[in-house]
């Protein structure tokens, strides 16, 4: 019984440990491979609460070290690639408009894009609220209220996955946009604290029409995944926002 009691919390060490190296890489400019760590820790993370559930050991000691894990997995280390992507994106603008005044640099103020990457760390702050929030909030516990943070991880992450592995110009060049950047993450901050209910992906049963929605989601995401392919991440949970809100408007009639 010690022994299934502790396999849960194993994993969400294992989450733990994926976030760790996330935010190394993060900081080493690496960010692909800091995004596939907090894929890794997101992974771990489902799985701690599916063992949990299985072996009937769920507790208040695995829920704080679940948000403990999860404030690293999936805020500090998607707060760290936002930083990272929002400082290149402020290089790159600095040198374009350095390029653009040769021989009239002291025009340029570089301090109006110098504060600018700090803003990525919004994202901890604001995952560490909502996670706190979430472990004393007893509305939560068939559903959310707000954005959950691995969702808005894996919509931050996704972005330099798209860099480095998509082919659409436009969304590659809104990617490399800081104000598009800055944008993503003061209403993905919000949304996370927001007071919007949104629905869960655990299955009670597996009856269709106690689970429409969630399967609607399943489907949907499957069809835009073999269409759009990485690109396909951040569009998923966007609808998975806008499903939610429309089961909301449709549930209040």
């Amino acid at each position: 019984m010690m022994i299934k009691k502790q396999i849960p919390n194993l994993f969400t060490l294992l989450n733990l440990f994926s976030g760790i190296i996330a935010i190394i890489m993060a900081m080493s400019d690496n960010l692909v491979v800091a995004a596939f760590f907090v894929m890794l820790g997101i992974f771990f993370d489902f799985f701690d609460g599916f063992f949990a559930r299985v072996f009937k050991v769920e507790g208040e000691f695995g829920k704080q070290l679940d948000s403990l894990a999860d404030v690293v997995t999936s805020g500090v280390a998607p707060g760290l690639i936002m930083f990272q992507l929002l400082f290149f994106s402020t290089q790159q603008q600095w040198f374009m408009q350095l390029s653009s005044e040769v021989g009239d640099w002291h025009n340029f103020n570089e301090t109006n894009l110098f504060f600018l990457p700090l803003a990525g760390l919004i994202i901890p702050l604001a995952s560490a609220y909502r996670l706190a929030n979430f472990n004393i909030d007893e509305r939560q516990t068939s559903s959310f209220i707000g954005l959950p943070t691995p969702a808005f991880a894996l919509f931050v992450i996704s972005l330099p996955l798209i860099l480095n592995y998509g082919s659409w110009s436009f969304v590659i060049n809104l990617i490399h946009n800081p104000y598009f950047l800055l944008v993503v993450t003061l209403l993905g901050s919000y949304l996370l604290n927001a007071e919007l209910p949104l629905f869960s992906l655990k299955f009670k049963n597996y009856s269709f029409n106690e689970n429409r929605l969630k399967y609607i989601f399943i489907i949907i995401s499957i069809i835009l995944i073999a269409i759009f392919k990485v690109v396909s991440i951040p569009i998923i949970i966007i609808v998975y926002v806008l499903l939610s809100i429309f089961n909301n408007f449709n549930n209040s009639k």
